[in-house]
């Protein structure tokens, strides 16, 4: 039964927090989610009610994963946006503004896709770059993924150039920071995990050498828009794209670690989905050992509702959830997470629709009366 206004009860995800100099209302985080609806990769109007429909006073939104660069925009997911022109600075303006206009905080979520791409999406039809040559099992997710490049030393530094130049273009587009996202398969991660990074060079072997590229990249970043402007995601536990390592936690760990220094805005860890074992549905990962090696606000994210997520706040598993699907479902979610209120239920099949309705602006929210 939900509650009703007279009944309004304080819980752990609706109570505020500080994040470095932003004063967050509450701690119920709009996940950053690839929606497809970038035509030729420039943000487009029909964003900012889609933004500014989940955006509250003092709420922290992540926009969905934004190209770094025109080789980054090759990924095999049609209609993401960029953030390396001028054009794409000019139409995120808008989307920013609509989201500060309702009190909201918004990072960019900056990427580049590496091996996760196909030649039809790369600039004159070439392999895609990686860390390696080996590419993602042909048919995964539905795509014949084009066998990868693997990227030569000297060529690193540009690539970390791109995402510095896209951080300080987010700035310019009025953004409050950028989130580098290292995390589900993509380039970073395709250097964190020996899964995949086989290189001989001082980015591949040792933990130390696979970190190298995310560490400079952070450094890069925050030395262009400060430190207390970025975010990371990472995902040691996942398997997202043939991304797997053989010690996630020591992976985890040593990240959640080296970053101390740099003191970014926070880490934003994707947890691992519950699976099922014996009959239960249990988690097999956590990310206490992250929490415990990080000294700064931890976002968590991977699944969670309004129980779980009130239950991971009030023991100080970590600071702030974020919420992809629910949030999707329901533009209105910190207010229904506070009356404790019946939800959407997300329709998977219009998650990438082009469409700029349809699976998109068209969730319901609660009546004004409730």
């Amino acid at each position: 039964m939900a509650a009703n206004n007279n009944t309004i009860t304080t819980i752990p995800l609706l109570s505020p927090y500080k994040l470095g100099k932003f004063n967050l209302s509450h701690r119920v985080v709009l996940a950053p989610l690839t929606r497809c609806r970038s035509y030729k990769n420039v943000p487009q109007p029909h964003a900012v009610l889609y933004y500014s429909q989940r955006a509250t006073n003092g709420g922290l939104l992540i926009t969905e994963a934004t190209g770094v660069s025109d080789t980054a925009q090759g990924e095999g997911y049609p209609q993401t946006p960029g953030i390396w022109t001028k054009e794409q600075v000019e139409a995120w303006k808008p989307i920013v503004e609509a989201v500060h206009a309702k009190g909201g905080v918004f990072l960019c979520q900056i990427w580049h896709v590496g091996r996760v791409s196909t030649y039809g999406f790369q600039p004159n039809g070439e392999a895609p770059i990686s860390s390696t040559d080996k590419g993602v099992t042909p048919g995964l997710d539905g795509v014949d993924w084009s066998p990868p490049r693997r990227l030569r030393t000297d060529e690193i530094p540009q690539i970390i150039n791109d995402f510095r130049l896209a951080a300080r273009n987010a700035i310019e587009a009025g953004f409050d920071g950028v989130e580098i996202h290292g995390a589900n398969g993509y380039l970073i991660e395709q250097f964190l995990k020996d899964g995949v990074n086989d290189r001989t060079d001082e980015y591949g072997g040792s933990l130390e050498n696979r970190c190298r590229f995310a560490l400079e990249i952070i450094e890069a970043v925050a030395n262009e828009i400060g430190a207390d402007r970025v975010g990371l995601r990472i995902s040691p536990y996942a398997d997202f794209m043939d991304a797997i390592d053989s010690d996630p936690e020591a992976l985890g760990v040593y990240i959640a670690s080296a970053i101390n220094k740099y003191g970014i805005l926070y880490l934003h860890v994707n947890e691992p989905r519950m699976i099922e074992v014996n009959g239960k549905l249990e988690t097999p990962h956590g990310l206490l050992p992250i929490r415990k090696a990080f000294k700064g606000t931890l976002l968590a994210c991977g699944g969670y509702g309004r129980e779980d997520g009130n239950k991971a706040v009030a023991d100080n598993y970590t600071d702030l959830v974020a919420f992809g699907r629910l949030f999707l479902a329901n533009p209105d979610l910190p207010r229904r997470f506070q009356l404790d209120a019946p939800l959407n239920k997300y329709n998977r099949d219009t998650f990438y629709t082009p469409d700029p309705v349809i699976g998109y602006t068209d969730y319901p929210f609660l009546e004004a009366s409730t």
